[in-house]
C-alpha cells in the first residue's frame, strides 16, 4: 500500500538527530514520496540536501512562508528561478497568508503572494498555499480567495496544505482548482468542521499530509510529527468516509501524482 505524504519538514532542526530513523520509518509505513515545501530560502536550499540523498523519495516546494513574506523579494525570485530546473521541484510554496501570527504586515505578504503566484505561473507549477487567521476571523480566509481570483491562480492549480477552513470555503478551493490536504488534526475530537468537510467532499480532491514536525495526529497528538504518521490520517479519514484504508491510499496517491506530476514509481 502506497501513501504519499505532501508536506513535511524533515530538513528542520527538530530531526538533526535522528532524521535517518524518521526516514526508516516512513518507508516501512508505505510512505513512498515526501515533498518538503520551502518556507525560506534556506529552507529551500536545505531541501535539496534530503533529494539529493534519497532520490525517489524527496521532492522540493520553492516558497517564503507569509511569516517571512519580508524576505521576498527580487534576488529570491531570481534564485527561485534558478533552483526551478532541477527535476525534484515540483510546486512553489509555502506561501500564503497568515493573519494569526502578527509577524508581518499584511500588505507585505499580499505582495509576496502574488509574486509566487506569478512565479508559479510562469514555470506552469502548483502552489502550496499556506492561510492562518485568529479565532473568529475570516480575513485572512476571504483575502486569500480575492488575491486568488485576482491573480488568476486557477490556472496551475495547488493544494491548500494543512486545510482549517468550512465548507464554503472547502467549495471555493476546489473553483480555483485547488486540492485539500488533511493531515493530523482531522484525528482531533475537537475538529468537527474539519471532519464535516471531510466527509461532504468528494475524495477525488484530497492528499494526506503531516506538516511534520507540526500537528501529531492521535495518539501522538503534542509530540513531535513524523511522515510515517499520515497512515493514521488516511486511517480516519477511511472511517469519516466509510470506506476501506487501501481505498483512500489509492485515491489519496493519485491525487497527489496529479497534483504534482510526479514520475511513475520503478
Amino acid at each position: 500500500m502506497e501513501l504519499i505524504d505532501t508536506h513535511a519538514h524533515l530538513n528542520l532542526g527538530q530531526y538533526a538527530e535522528d532524521q535517518g530513523s524518521i526516514i526508516d520509518n516512513a518507508l516501512k509505513a508505505g510512505i513512498s514520496r515526501i515533498v518538503t515545501p520551502g518556507v525560506t530560502l534556506e529552507s529551500c536550499l536545505s531541501a535539496f540536501d534530503l533529494s539529493d540523498r534519497y532520490p525517489g523519495l524527496f521532492y522540493c516546494a520553492l516558497g517564503i512562508h507569509p511569516t517571512d513574506a519580508a524576505g521576498w523579494g527580487p534576488d529570491v525570485q531570481a534564485r527561485f528561478l534558478e533552483l526551478s530546473t532541477r527535476p525534484e521541484v515540483v510546486a512553489i510554496g509555502e506561501t500564503g497568508l497568515d493573519y494569526y501570527w502578527d509577524s508581518c504586515p499584511k500588505e507585505i505578504q499580499h505582495a509576496a503572494l502574488r509574486g509566487q503566484i506569478a512565479l508559479a505561473k510562469n514555470l506552469k507549477l502548483p502552489l502550496i498555499l499556506h492561510v492562518r487567521d485568529k479565532k473568529d476571523s475570516q480575513a485572512a480566509y476571504d483575502d486569500l480567495l480575492r488575491i486568488l481570483r485576482e491573480e488568476q491562480a486557477e490556472e496551475v492549480g495547488g493544494v491548500m496544505h494543512c486545510f482549517s477552513g468550512d465548507l464554503p470555503f472547502a467549495y471555493a478551493s476546489l473553483e480555483l482548482n485547488f486540492y485539500l490536504a488533511l493531515g493530523g488534526v482531522l484525528t482531533f475530537k475537537n475538529a468537527p468542521v474539519l471532519q464535516a468537510v471531510a466527509r461532504e467532499i468528494p475524495l477525488q480532491h484530497l492528499v494526506l499530509e503531516t506538516d511534520s514536525p507540526w500537528l501529531s495526529p492521535l495518539p501522538y497528538r503534542g509530540k513531535r510529527n513524523q511522515p510515517a504518521y499520515v497512515r493514521l490520517v488516511a486511517e480516519k479519514l477511511a472511517e469519516l468516509k466509510g470506506l476501506s484504508l487501501e481505498a483512500i491510499a489509492t485515491e489519496t496517491t493519485r491525487n497527489a501524482c496529479q497534483l504534482f506530476h510526479f514520475p511513475a514509481l520503478s
